[in-house]
């Protein structure tokens, strides 16, 4: 039985990915931020690990658990877990950018970092990243989020290349719109670091962004359920071959396409309207 980590089971890509993996025969360590969600998971026959991002003794720890339950293996890793705290860049404190950065990149970081000696130990191993269509192209009011993903993409393209001579295989999953709670777990970020009021942005908000964010269960254009991400997973996990980059959602595709044929002043004046 194969044996993988993901991060950020509670609800959304990860929760997905840890059911229908575990339903295809993975023996799934499903963690979350939260203890308590952790303790639901398990109750639904799960095994599980509290893990944080923006605590490195969380992610040891975590590790150590896993491994002391596997005899020391590791097939694989998904890390998935990331939040957004949305806003104006020129309204965005530098700490809530850190606290982004924090769980969006450097959790990502230091538990890769982690995982490979054991891969390399063992001969073989697939670390998958979550980025995002945000990771190659921008949309305003995103700017701690897109700044985040472009970082992981930088990072994961060249722990691939580092890593081409290993058996271990490094992939890029880039979703669109996709169903989750990440807007919804955005408005405390929103509402503590924002002080819309006094922006000099403050008719964007209250007419464009707000309406936006507060939005009750509206989906985006092109918004896919997260089984559409999990299907990709499962063939970046199990193909000989895996791809190094996984686009998800038309959006995805779309934003490719165009970042490759339009001037950056074209792009721009489309992104700004999205």
């Amino acid at each position: 039985m194969k044996s993988i980590l993901i991060t950020g089971c509670s609800s959304g890509i990860g929760y997905d990915a840890a059911f229908r993996l575990k339903k295809n025969g993975w023996r799934v360590f499903a963690s979350c931020r939260s203890q308590r969600d952790c303790n639901r998971l398990s109750k639904m026959g799960f095994e599980t690990a509290q893990l944080d991002y923006a605590n490195e003794d969380s992610i040891k720890s975590a590790v150590q658990e896993v491994l002391k339950r596997t005899d020391g293996t590791l097939d694989a890793l998904f890390n998935n877990g990331a939040f957004a705290s949305p806003g104006a860049v020129e309204d965005l404190p530098t700490e809530a950018l850190r606290r982004v950065f924090e769980t969006n990149f450097f959790g990502y970081h230091e538990l890769t970092r982690r995982v490979i000696p054991v891969m390399r130990r063992q001969g073989y191993g697939r670390i998958v990243n979550c980025s995002s269509v945000l990771g190659f192209v921008t949309l305003p009011w995103r700017g701690a989020y897109n700044a985040s993903k472009f970082a992981l993409e930088g990072l994961t393209h060249t722990l691939r290349i580092e890593m081409r001579d290993t058996p271990i295989k490094i992939i890029l999953i880039e979703p669109g719109p996709i169903t989750s709670d990440i807007r919804k777990n955005a408005i405390p970020h929103f509402e503590k670091w924002i002080d819309w009021e006094k922006s000099p942005l403050s008719e964007k908000y209250r007419k464009i962004f707000i309406p936006r964010l507060y939005a009750d269960g509206k989906k985006d254009r092109f918004e896919l359920p997260a089984s559409a991400v999990t299907k990709k997973l499962i063939h970046a996990l199990e193909a000989k071959s895996p791809k190094a980059c996984y686009y998800i959602t038309t959006s995805t595709y779309l934003a490719a396409l165009l970042k490759w044929i339009l001037p950056t002043e074209f792009l721009d004046r489309i992104l700004a309207k999205v």
